[in-house]
């Protein structure tokens, strides 16, 4: 059995169809460990992150259907698991609404805000989740991601607005029609240039988690980097922007030597920018902070991996 086929039932029984049931495939050995449904409430559907004390919503009201999905010793990272899932959704024409990981979420404030089930059913490690929302004309779809040491979880919830049009937030995004590649395979997903842009100037920073760096490794390899690309095409579109590479290390080694290989993968990445993608120096510089601001675990190969990474941070004030 290569995956647990998951039947969305945009149209449920007794209300007028909307749309043809859609189709999820998850992982193999997903295991469904809670499932609610209502033919009529309202629900608050999550489309920006938390900032201060809220976070931007759609109110919609009509058949919500919530399920919940443990995957027992599945060691895919959360955006292994989101990535497959939200390929499919592209496939079947939704359009996205906002996603988001962890941090750049909202944190604690963002996951408990999210109208989850509860424990055990749906477990979420405040380090490490991943969110996203999706539509289809009246059909609408929420996604959260987490994992615990040996196992995944995922929670899907739908809902199909029968009796009111809520409002869509300006430009929605639209989910790459294309295949989304994981780490470790021959490319890692990238953003959209738009979603790019946008993490980068409301955030700050976007890790660059297409490029790949074998343990104690500085080199990338010759083949296509999506993020490097909007990010060559961003400082283009701005030139007075100013940004800085950062490199981050896994924890295997002394802290000066892991100091000194970030800085030396931020500055690869740098000139690889300049040399294939035409960026101008003044733009760019590089720095590395070694393992001090890691993003998982280091005691978990998994972990070591979402470490080894580059950032970019944007400085400047001038836009």
């Amino acid at each position: 059995m290569r995956g647990a086929a998951f039947v969305l039932m945009l149209a449920l029984s007794g209300a007028p169809a909307l749309a043809e049931p859609l189709n999820l495939t998850l992982p193999a050995g997903a295991i469904q460990a809670d499932q609610e449904s209502s033919p009529a409430t309202s629900y608050a559907l999550a489309v920006g992150p938390w900032k201060g004390d809220s976070m931007q919503t759609l109110a919609l009201e009509g058949a919500r259907s919530d399920t919940a999905w443990r995957l027992r010793a599945n060691q895919n990272t959360t955006l292994q698991l989101l990535a497959t899932l939200r390929e499919q959704l592209a496939q079947a024409g939704y359009t996205m609404l906002y996603e988001c990981d962890t941090e750049a979420c909202g944190g604690f404030d963002f996951r408990y805000a999210l109208d989850l089930l509860p424990e055990p059913a749906m477990h979420v490690d405040l380090g490490d989740f991943r969110y996203f929302a999706a539509h289809k004309g009246n059909d609408y779809v929420a996604i959260t991601v987490s994992r615990s040491s040996e196992s995944g979880f995922v929670q899907i919830t739908t809902m199909s607005v029968q009796d009111v049009t809520p409002i869509v937030p300006d430009n929605p995004l639209a989910i790459p029609q294309q295949s989304a590649p994981l780490p470790g395979s021959a490319a890692a997903t990238a953003l959209s240039p738009s979603v790019f842009a946008a993490q980068l100037e409301s955030q700050g920073s976007v890790a660059l988690d297409d490029l790949d760096f074998a343990s104690g490794e500085v080199a990338l390899g010759s083949r296509e980097y999506a993020s490097l690309k909007d990010l060559a095409s961003y400082l283009s579109d701005h030139p007075k922007a100013q940004v800085v590479l950062v490199g981050h290390t896994d924890a295997v080694g002394s802290l000066a030597a892991n100091i000194a290989l970030s800085k030396r993968r931020a500055t690869t990445v740098r000139a690889k920018l300049i040399a294939d993608f035409a960026a101008n120096p003044a733009q760019i510089s590089a720095e590395g902070a070694g393992y001090l601001a890691p993003r998982a675990s280091n005691l978990t190969k998994e972990g070591r991996e979402k470490n080894r990474r580059v950032e970019v941070v944007l400085t400047s004030t001038q836009m």
